[in-house]
């Protein structure tokens, strides 16, 4: 079984309904997690705390669909 890597990650965005950040230079990388419960947790406790700024967004990226794209969800 292979293992399923996500990445959090989120910064200062141009447009709050897209993903294109001001500045890749100064993303907030939160962390790379084994599992997507433990991902999600991270995720939420940053997006928490910006909910009030419409230009922060934090995401999580499924790292294992980037290493291993024929790798099932």
């Amino acid at each position: 079984m292979s293992q399923k890597l996500h990445l959090v990650f989120g910064g200062r965005v141009r447009d709050p309904q897209a993903l294109e950040f001001k500045d890749p230079s100064k993303l907030d990388v939160v962390g790379i997690y084994a599992d997507y419960a433990a991902a999600e947790k991270a995720w939420r406790g940053k997006a928490q705390k910006t909910v009030d700024d419409a230009e922060m967004k934090y995401v999580i990226v499924h790292l294992h669909k980037l290493l291993e794209p024929k790798l099932a969800d």
